[in-house]
């Protein structure tokens, strides 16, 4: 496949799975809560396509309905990591001096931490769920935003267009806000894109580890958390959700190298 196609197809992808969110109803008319225990563990097939679990319910239901968890989950999570992690960057960077100091080491304590372990500590904080499962993976985040973002407006700070607007009787801010941001979020709109990948598989960890949904919300970590026990007998279970989310995240990290590349 070119690198063109490739590119199409993983646009096509992360479409398709918004779309599961937005209309779960036009993709599959089964309930992915109530199931048919006489049709329990059913393989796939073209009545069921992802199969069927251990209580009967329709897995591709489970899994469609459960796509609007796992993006907006993403979603939240990469939205606190961009906007915290980016004006923490903007500020280190348009400073300087000893504020730069004191934000970029409390940026590479961050770094040092591993994001899964860091994620865990938040969740400890805030508790398991959803919407707080997507927050402790945004602040995992965090980091890596602010680190990018700082370096990008070193680089624009010192231009000389920067240089001109801040001689030419610019205000601080004003000159930040309509010339060193704009002109500094191009890499940071394409960490978003490869982030959000990233998140998806985190939060699909969680839920796997139970710090997620709760039973019966068709979460896809959950999912996979819960067809581990057939898996000797009903592969399908574990198998088609979790391709389901390595798609994802490889499609989302195929258009972010591509954002990169444009940048």
């Amino acid at each position: 496949m070119t690198r063109r196609g490739g590119l199409v197809l993983a646009w096509l992808l992360i479409a398709l799975v918004v779309l599961w969110a937005v209309a779960p109803g036009v993709f599959t008319g089964y309930d992915p809560i109530a199931g048919v225990p006489a049709e329990k563990l059913q393989a796939p097939s073209a009545h069921h396509l992802f199969g069927t679990d251990a209580v009967g319910r329709d897995l591709f239901a489970r899994v469609v309905h459960g796509s609007v968890h796992s993006l907006t989950g993403a979603f939240v999570a990469v939205a606190v990591g961009l906007v915290a992690g980016t004006l923490l960057g903007l500020l280190a960077g348009s400073a300087g001096g000893v504020l730069d100091d004191a934000v970029m080491r409390i940026v590479d304590v961050l770094l040092s931490v591993p994001g899964l372990l860091l994620a865990l500590t938040v969740i400890i904080l805030l508790g398991p769920g959803t919407v707080n499962v997507a927050i402790a993976v945004g602040v995992g985040s965090v980091a890596a935003f602010a680190r990018l973002s700082r370096s990008e407006v070193v680089r624009v700070r010192r231009t000389d267009y920067v240089e001109a607007a801040f001689g030419s009787g610019g205000r601080f801010l004003t000159v930040l806000w309509r010339h060193v941001l704009p002109n500094s979020l191009g890499p940071v709109i394409a960490l978003a894109a490869l982030q959000f990948g990233m998140a998806i598989l985190a939060i699909s960890t969680l839920g796997f580890l139970g710090y997620g949904a709760e039973p019966p919300t068709p979460e896809w970590g959950l999912l996979i958390s819960e067809g581990r026990n057939y898996l000797a007998t009903s592969w399908w279970l574990t198998t088609l959700p979790g391709a389901v989310v390595v798609a994802v995240v490889l499609a989302a990290g195929r258009i972010s190298r591509s954002l990169g590349r444009h940048e």
